[in-house]
């Protein structure tokens, strides 16, 4: 991407609030605010393994092990390729400053949709998993899913509106009883005397030909959902402290290994306990249950990871509304996007977020499940895109050990891309031909909006030195429905800018003209009267018309005076005639629309 995106553009985990230019993310802070949606994950990976591989039966559920094992390999190359991403481009932005900076733009633009698709998925997933936690926990819930969804979905949108904002420390604590909280699971089940399912472990080393390459190749693209969120923090480098680079490393690191021993060692109780899918329960809340019982600790675990899921979610409002207002700026979305209320808010992008996930949501039913194989589509090719721009810096940086570096982001281009390959196929059928459709669509959508930008700015004549501005011939025409105080306000107004005045009058149908013109005549303004024929109920088009055919050649004025309606359900009562002669009047070329509001006595 060549200007797209700025160098501290957000990523899934979201910009944090680094608001005091004096104190920056440390590693522990990093970890809380930016790694939300990679811990988030282990809510939602493990089971998308063993719901896949259940088809085989025991055979298959004792692969959950193996495929998690290649997920954890394909973790360790992203996080060794991502600290790469660190060092080279320490003013943040990952995949897009690689874009930008080494593979032209449309490249950038296809980095910028597969975010945006991860922003409104990871709303989703979150909010599903964190649904599917809840419901597991407290069971006679399970009939309101949908509704739950909706409703937790409606409370993020609404406190993102208003403005309320969240800091990494805030993150800390959730996240820390999250994580802590899966592996007293790990270590507890591990712990515990029961043998593990006879069969289970003696068929591992055969059950890759027992139940399939294609079986296995579906269960570690849906496990892949799991790598979600571990480019967060190579896009977010300024928002550490100093040394940034360093500590944004040593994050980075952190996290894959908080993300590698829990997979690894969720994986290895699935195996030990043979859990298997069961509706309406999760495999995290199987585990929890049968490592810890159903007593208090069960309870806190359950609810840890609704609290962070939740979490994981929100990030995604402070993400998403940022990107949109950058590619709006660089008139790839419509401009709207990049206004920002009082409180700093882009209202626009967060509605875009809230109305896009809740229809996701429904159409999943509120299933997680059946969301989570449209997850990892898009962050692969978000991951090639930046392994693949790190391959053409380092052939044209020859800095020490540049050999080797290359090597590693170029495996793990090939990697990724694979990756990426794999998952679209095997998920296909399951929904990720939405997202193979979806992702050209809002490329193709963003290059028209931007060439529409573009001949826009070709007819204002930018970048050239204009000719002097000169006056030209006006008329201001002035709308007046009745003889009133609210018609001497509007004509004084237009008698204050030019001399050139035609009243217009727009005789409605039923209506008696002559009361209106004996009472013009009594008043005698000394203003030009039109009266025109409404034809019909409306009142903007005929006072367009009768700009658009008599002032050819001349610039229009157009003053209309409205009350201002009192704060409150009070600005229900008018009639907004006004908004009616507006809508007309804008359509117009050389015509400007005034509005006169006069306050009520």
């Amino acid at each position: 991407m060549t200007d797209v995106l700025p160098d501290t553009a957000p990523a899934p985990g979201g910009p944090v609030d680094t608001s005091s230019p004096r104190r920056g993310l440390t590693v522990a802070t990093g970890l809380a605010g930016l790694s939300l949606d990679a811990m988030a994950s282990v809510a939602y990976g493990p089971e998308s393994i063993v719901l896949v591989l259940a088809a085989a039966g025991s055979a298959g559920l004792g692969m959950t092990l193996p495929v998690t094992v290649a997920i954890v390999v394909l973790l360790t190359v992203l996080i060794a390729s991502y600290r790469q991403v660190i060092a080279a481009f320490p003013n943040g932005g990952g995949a897009y400053a690689v874009a930008r900076a080494h593979l032209g733009h449309r490249t950038g633009l296809v980095a910028a949709a597969s975010l945006i698709v991860d922003y409104v998925l990871n709303v989703a997933v979150s909010i599903a998993a964190g649904v599917a936690a809840l419901t597991s926990a407290i069971p006679a819930l399970l009939p309101y899913t949908v509704w739950i969804c909706l409703a937790v979905l409606l409370g993020i949108t609404a406190l993102n509106l208003a403005g309320i904002r969240e800091s990494a420390r805030a993150f800390m604590a959730p996240t820390a009883v999250f994580v802590v909280g899966v592996l007293v699971v790990i270590v507890a089940g591990l712990l515990r005397s029961e043998p593990a399912v006879a069969g289970t472990a003696a068929t591992t080393v055969t059950s890759a030909r027992t139940i399939g390459i294609l079986l296995l190749l579906k269960a570690f693209s849906s496990g892949c959902s799991a790598l979600t969120g571990v480019e967060a923090i190579a896009n977010a480098v300024p928002s550490f402290e100093q040394p940034r680079v360093r500590k944004a490393q040593r994050a980075e690191v952190a996290l894959g290994v908080l993300l590698g021993v829990m997979l690894l060692g969720l994986a290895t109780l699935i195996g030990k306990f043979a859990i298997h899918p069961v509706d309406g329960t999760t495999v995290l809340s199987q585990l929890t249950a049968a490592a810890l019982g159903h007593g208090i600790a069960y309870y806190i675990v359950q609810f840890a990871t609704v609290v962070l899921l939740a979490l994981a979610a929100n990030t995604s409002y402070g993400g998403l509304p940022t990107l949109a207002k950058i590619l709006a700026e660089d008139n790839c979305l419509p401009h709207r996007f990049a206004v920002a209320t009082p409180r700093q808010v882009y209202r626009y992008g967060v509605l875009a977020l809230g109305i896009s996930s809740a229809v996701l949501l429904i159409a999943a039913n509120g299933n997680m499940n059946a969301l989570v194989p449209l997850f990892a589509i898009g962050v692969f090719v978000g991951f090639t895109i930046a392994q693949a721009g790190m391959v053409r810096h380092w052939l044209g940086d020859h800095v020490h050990g540049w050999r080797w570096r290359l090597a590693l982001n170029g495996f793990g281009a090939v990697l990724t891309l694979v990756a990426a390959i794999v998952t679209t196929a095997m998920k296909f059928t399951s929904g990720a031909w939405l997202i193979v459709f979806v992702l050209p669509l809002l490329v193709l959508v963003m290059e028209r909006i931007r060439k529409q930008y573009n001949r826009i700015d070709g007819c204002r004549g930018t970048g050239c030195l204009p000719a002097p501005p000169r006056a030209t011939g006006t008329v201001i025409v002035v709308p007046v429905s009745e003889v009133s105080e609210l018609s001497r306000e509007a004509l004084s107004a237009a008698l204050s800018l030019g001399h050139d005045i035609v009243a217009v009058h727009v005789c409605l149908p039923g209506e008696n003209t002559t009361v209106f013109t004996k009472a013009w005549e009594a008043w005698h303004p000394e203003v030009r009267l039109e009266i025109i024929d409404a034809g019909d109920c409306s009142v903007g088009a005929p006072v367009a018309r009768y700009v658009r055919d008599n002032f050819d050649g001349r610039r229009k004025v157009v003053l209309i005076a409205e009350v201002d309606p009192p704060a409150g359900w009070g600005r229900l009562l008018p009639s907004h005639r006004s908004d009616e002669l507006e809508r007309q009047l804008r359509r117009l070329p050389d015509t400007v629309v005034c509005h006169l509001r006069v306050q009520p006595a």
